[in-house]
């Protein structure tokens, strides 16, 4: 830690018993002799935390999986032929009197059942009844059955009618009254009919949250487990040691520390495979870090940190940064002894500006030392914000013994990559990646992790010697990342993501 060390650990004694050992105060920035390992390593994501574009079948089964928690959808009115908006966003009426439809205009759903949702605005309320009456507001904090709807849809699933929970259906009586006394039960789901609304979905989550609540914690108890015991097996180990790869980085989410029992929708059965993961890595000797993908709250409002809606509330409270300590403190305390843990990552991928960097920080020392109260060997890797200077942490991370820096390069995600040739994708990472590499690379800073990357881009034919090319000039600039590198992912349906494909196919070669 830096100068005042005794008081940053005494200030967030409320965090962690442990946290007034200074045994983080001797900066260590090399791997050790006992373990200098170079990581070449896989992550197995889509394994304990649903992501559902690597895995989109386990969704198959849901009812209505168009309508999943955090679809975002915009609906018009046919008789107005305008669009509903919450008016100034939320906080008032809803109206339908917009020609065009943006954020003021999109509800996000919280699933109750296949057909009963809460509908959520732009900022933050849930759509009710007015206590007074029959109109339709935006100003409940929190839903109850006074926000609770019934979405009825046509054969072709293009309109709907919404039932209020006073029984009529919504409509839109004028463009600025939106009313649920509409009581005709039949429709032709003509443009004649002001409770008939086209709906459009513009954006859907697929991860844990979605899965579970979609199924039902019941119905998806089987169904996770199976996924859990047949996605990921012992010979996935043994093909990955054989390839050439010497760690796995295994994501895992917070209500694993609840297992067997976590909190709803959330299934239990998680932890066993992470013990099985263990096993089978010290076995074929590989080397296990363990990343908390996804943190109470949602660190960054993705799929892939179990955000139900897309909100961000991860480091918001005390309360939920000492939640998310006592997950690490679990695995930490689980798997000290186990000869195959080589390091725990505190979060993956939390997003500026709404996980500020004063609560990662505090966040990041309290998870540090969460991690020493049972193991002075393994490293503790503190993930950069996304949206952020890559070097913010420097300094901070430096004041601790074996702590690694994780960042990831992608070329996606980003207008910059959208237009490039095969060429221009390969100088990208020759030139701005090992700039970006050798940025966060300082002589007395932490270990630099680039902990996920990939050999996909947004090139359309790329011949299989362009991609060949391409994956081996990643390996050439992330091979001198001082900890390591690590592919995402293992198995994926789209094939360049998927290290396996990649390495059977001929794509990649480690040896």
């Amino acid at each position: 830690m830096r100068g005042n060390s005794l008081l940053q650990c005494l200030s967030l004694v409320p965090f962690c018993s442990c946290l007034v050992s200074l045994s983080c105060a001797r900066p260590s920035r090399l791997l050790s002799s006992s373990n200098s390992l170079h990581v070449k390593a896989v992550n197995l994501g889509g394994w304990l935390v649903t992501e559902g574009w690597i895995k989109p079948s386990l969704f198959d089964g849901i009812v209505n999986k168009d309508l999943l928690d955090g679809t975002q959808i915009q609906l018009k009115s046919v008789t107005q032929q305008m669009y509903l908006a919450a008016e100034s966003g939320g906080g008032t009426i809803l109206v339908a009197n917009r020609t065009s439809a943006s954020g003021w205009e999109t509800f996000k759903l919280w699933r109750i059942d296949e057909s009963r949702f809460n509908f959520r605005v732009f900022d933050w309320q849930f759509v009710g009844l007015s206590s007074d009456g029959n109109q339709i507001v935006a100003t409940a904090t929190s839903p109850s059955t006074s926000e609770t709807f019934q979405i009825i849809r046509n054969s072709d699933k293009s309109r709907v009618r919404i039932r209020a929970p006073n029984g009529s259906f919504i409509q839109a009586k004028t463009a600025v009254s939106v009313t649920a006394d509409y009581t005709e039960e039949s429709t032709s789901w003509g443009d004649d009919d002001p409770s008939v609304f086209e709906i459009k979905s513009v954006g859907q989550l697929q991860g844990e949250f979605q899965i579970t609540n979609g199924y039902g914690t019941e119905a998806a108890t089987p169904i996770l487990r199976n996924h859990w015991s047949t996605y990921i097996v012992e010979d996935d180990f043994r093909s990955i040691a054989s390839s050439g790869l010497n760690a796995v980085r295994i994501p895992v989410g917070w209500w694993i520390a609840s297992d067997p029992n976590p909190p709803k929708p959330f299934v239990g059965g998680s932890l066993q495979a992470l013990d099985n993961a263990f096993t089978w890595a010290e076995k074929y000797n590989l080397k296990v870090i363990v990343d908390l993908h996804a943190a109470p709250g949602s660190q960054n409002g993705f799929e892939h940190s179990a955000s139900r809606d897309g909100k961000q509330e991860w480091g918001t409270t005390d309360e939920n940064i000492k939640q998310t300590v006592n997950v690490i403190d679990f695995l930490s305390s689980r798997y000290a002894k186990r000869r195959g843990l080589l390091a725990i990552e505190l979060i993956n991928e939390p997003l500026a500006p709404g996980a500020t960097l004063d609560s990662l920080k505090k966040y990041y020392q309290a998870g540090y030392n969460a991690v020493r109260k049972h193991t002075p060997n393994a490293y503790v890797i503190m993930s950069n914000r996304l949206s952020a200077q890559s070097t913010e942490l420097l300094q901070f991370a430096s004041g601790f013994q074996k702590s690694v820096l994780d960042v990831h390069y992608y070329n996606l995600f980003s207008s910059v990559f959208t237009s490039m040739t095969v060429q221009e994708n390969i100088d990208y990472i020759n030139n701005n990646r090992s700039t970006d590499l050798s940025t966060v690379s300082v002589a007395n800073g932490p270990l630099v992790f680039v902990g996920e990357w990939t050999a996909e881009w947004d090139v359309n034919g790329a011949a299989k010697d362009d991609y060949q090319r391409f994956a081996q000039a990643q390996l050439d600039v992330y091979g001198r990342a001082t900890f390591g590198w690590a592919y995402w992912t293992w198995q994926n349906v789209n094939n360049h993501w998927s290290m396996k494909y990649m390495i059977d196919n001929g794509y990649i070669s480690l040896k």
